[in-house]
């Protein structure tokens, strides 16, 4: 089903009531579809209770934190709107963030074969991206992408299969990147 929510308010009656009797909710906000973050899914509110068990090893094995970060990233965001002085550590939080974001933005009926999807989020978690500008990020997701797949087809192919053995291929793609 889908439910309109007024002023993003999810605790209204029909909203509780079918969430309390679906599998999970994909909550969009408007704020990020302006921002051009397409799907413009809120990590924060959004729930599956399927998740994991419909993932491969690949994916979940970098997507375990994806929300997490994502919520963080985005409070972290506001907070940094009020000038406040930010550590180091904060900063580098909000970088990785933004190039997370600008990574899943994804063209439409464009999708992404599963070692794709594990190479991208792979580059930006491990830190092999943080040097590359935001704006930049694309460029530089479709560069490791073709180079990758140039120079590891099988490898590639064997991840995109998604029953490989993940700890086999961590090591390998940073080192390739």
């Amino acid at each position: 089903p889908i439910i309109e929510t007024q002023a993003g308010d999810i605790s209204a009656y029909v909203p509780t009531n079918v969430i309390s009797i679906t599998d999970g909710q994909i909550f969009l906000e408007t704020d990020l579809f302006y921002q051009g973050i397409r799907p413009a899914i809120s990590a924060g509110l959004s729930v599956s209770r399927v998740g994991g068990a419909a993932q491969t090893k690949a994916v979940k094995s970098v997507g375990g934190n994806l929300k997490l970060g994502l919520s963080q990233f985005r409070e972290l965001a506001a907070f940094a709107q009020f000038g406040s002085d930010l550590d180091e550590a904060t900063k580098s939080q909000i970088d990785r963030g933004q190039r997370l974001t600008e990574l899943f933005k994804q063209p439409q009926y464009l999708p992404m074969g599963i070692w794709e999807q594990y190479v991208s989020v792979h580059a930006v978690t491990s830190g092999a991206f943080d040097k590359v500008p935001v704006e930049s990020i694309k460029e530089a997701q479709s560069a490791v992408l073709a180079r990758l797949w140039k120079d590891h087809k099988d490898a590639m192919r064997t991840l995109n299969k998604g029953d490989a053995s993940v700890t086999f291929f961590q090591p390998s793609i940073c080192s390739w990147l």
